[in-house]
């Protein structure tokens, strides 16, 4: 394995290519010489050791562009080394030898870009619903068991028919739900999304995401009330409530659950200058700091990709000067506040963590390429 790991890392021979007036790589504050990976880490935790601006992890190890797209295996109990002795630093894995020992337990897992704990629960949550057709193709809640108002965990409730020809095409790049557009796609979707799901969620929609300065209608996101498992298909279909975050009524809506896949992408700045706004805060609050979730009002489309990472702006403040009697207001510039990670990507909307921030993050506030 250390091989494996060892000619991803220093027998690669291209690397990236620096756009004209990229400043040099600069090391943290105390960065070390040697650091020994820890169960718990993050490759963003071990890059703020080393670097200042910890998104150019990928140029530190003299990666190419190719390379950074690809799951990045670095393991606990794996020492990584700093050579400073070139004309930018660089980062590479001694070589240890170990005692022949036999392993019972799995292969260990790479540790993942940003900590797991951080966004797990985001990464099923939030739904964002491109087309707003698929609100009428989702099965629908139509009774609750024992005829009751609302139901939770441990209830029946019963839906509309889930058939393979429901023309749910359960295609979850990045949890995103798509349909066939008519019955004629019904072979691809049988291609597509193979066996029926079992566990499903239940989702309640609500108010379009419109975009902060076209107004224009992003998505619909869709609010997670708990998750159900198919017990029986038919006229209606029956579902057991695993989990409720929310109460279930009649009306509510079900969707396959999405995969949760930790990502495990090196962190990096887009290649090109994407510009966007901070749409909401999940949760429905209007500011947050660090490990907060983030809306924004750009995706796949605009070409934003798991992994980027973007800077985001505190707005310049409006302050008043007053000189010889007269009154003149100022808009201050823009100040960056700090870096926000992108793992959760939707075709026009995506989800961003919080990473670093000076002062709170703001809906409207301005995020862009680093």
């Amino acid at each position: 394995m250390r091989r494996i790991i060892s000619a991803l890392l220093i027998s690669i021979s291209t690397s990236l290519a620096v756009a004209q007036g990229t400043p040099p790589l600069q090391l943290a504050d105390g960065a070390p010489d040697r650091y020994v990976v820890k169960p718990g880490d993050s490759l963003w935790g071990i890059s703020t050791k080393f670097l200042k601006d910890p998104y150019r992890w990928g140029e530190l190890w003299k990666m190419n562009a190719e390379d950074v797209r690809n799951p990045h295996r670095i393991y606990p109990g794996q020492v990584i080394s700093l050579d400073r002795s070139g004309t930018q630093p660089q980062l590479k894995l001694e070589t240890i030898t170990e005692q022949r020992r036999e392993y019972v337990d799995p292969l260990r897992k790479g540790i993942p870009s940003i900590a797991a704990q951080d966004i797990e629960p985001f990464l099923s949550e939030p739904r964002v619903i491109d087309d707003n057709g698929l609100i009428d193709i989702a099965p629908r809640v139509v009774a609750l068991q024992e005829n009751r108002v609302v139901a939770g965990a441990g209830d029946t409730i019963y839906a509309t028919e889930v058939t393979a020809s429901n023309r749910l095409l359960r295609v979850f790049r990045q949890g995103e739900a798509r349909f066939a557009p008519s019955p004629a796609g019904a072979a691809e979707v049988a291609a597509e999304a193979g066996s029926e799901p079992k566990i499903w969620q239940l989702f309640r929609p609500v108010k379009p995401l419109a975009d902060p300065d076209t107004k224009e209608t992003l998505g619909y996101e869709a609010e997670f009330l708990g998750t159900a498992r198919l017990t029986r298909s038919g006229v209606p279909s029956s579902f057991l409530v695993l989990t409720s975050k929310m109460e279930i009524q009649r009306d509510d809506q079900l969707l396959p659950a999405p995969r949760q896949d930790v990502p495990s992408y090196i962190p990096r700045a887009p290649a090109k200058m994407l510009t966007g706004k901070v749409l909401a805060m999940y949760g429905g609050v209007t500011f947050g700091g660090p490990q907060t979730v983030v809306t924004l009002n750009r995706g796949a489309a605009d070409g934003l990709e798991v992994g980027h990472v973007l800077a985001v702006d505190a707005a310049g403040q409006l302050v008043t000067n007053r000189y010889q009697g007269a009154r003149t207001d100022y808009r201050l510039p823009d100040n960056r506040n700090g870096l926000m990670f992108v793992f959760r990507v939707f075709e026009r909307v995506s989800y961003a963590l919080v990473m670093n921030a000076t002062t709170p993050v703001v809906v409207g506030d301005v995020v862009h390429t680093p």
